[in-house]
């Protein structure tokens, strides 16, 4: 596996890979090649990929607000799962975000996905029972 620090040009096969691995996208708002390109040029935020033969089989999408670094966008190709990938992923983010003197990172599942809060308690992330998460957005497609 060979870890990458993606770019703009990875746009098509980032996008590619989260459709594979049941992302939800939202081509018209947040996944949009705008909205990601700007993304991906801001300092605060990473997209890291693993490749295997060349070919994009993991993606992380990393940010930091100042405070905390966060985990987003984790996916993997799903002929690829459990074969620890997305732990690498994990781990690159954790140490690219603690250059950047993140001391707390937090990612946030939903309720229905056992397998990534399962993931992510083993690599000894901590459940919260007690945070609500509330969001404002100025459209469905953000």
């Amino acid at each position: 596996m060979k870890i990458k620090t993606l770019t703009q040009d990875d746009y098509d096969i980032i996008i590619d890979l989260w459709k594979r691995a049941g992302l939800s996208y939202r081509p018209n708002g947040r996944d949009s090649r705008n909205e990601v390109c700007r993304q991906i040029k801001e300092s605060n935020v990473l997209f890291i990929g693993v490749f295997e033969n060349n070919v994009l089989i993991g993606v992380v999408v990393g940010s930091d607000d100042g405070r905390k670094g966060w985990i987003n966008r984790l996916a993997v190709e799903p002929r690829h799962r459990r074969k620890g990938v997305a732990q690498f992923l994990i781990n690159a983010v954790e140490n690219a975000l603690r250059k950047r003197g993140r001391k707390i990172i937090c990612t946030l599942i939903e309720d229905w996905n056992e397998n990534s809060l399962k993931l992510f308690e083993k690599c000894n992330y901590v459940l919260h029972r007690d945070i609500f998460y509330l969001s404002k957005r100025e459209n469905e497609g953000v």
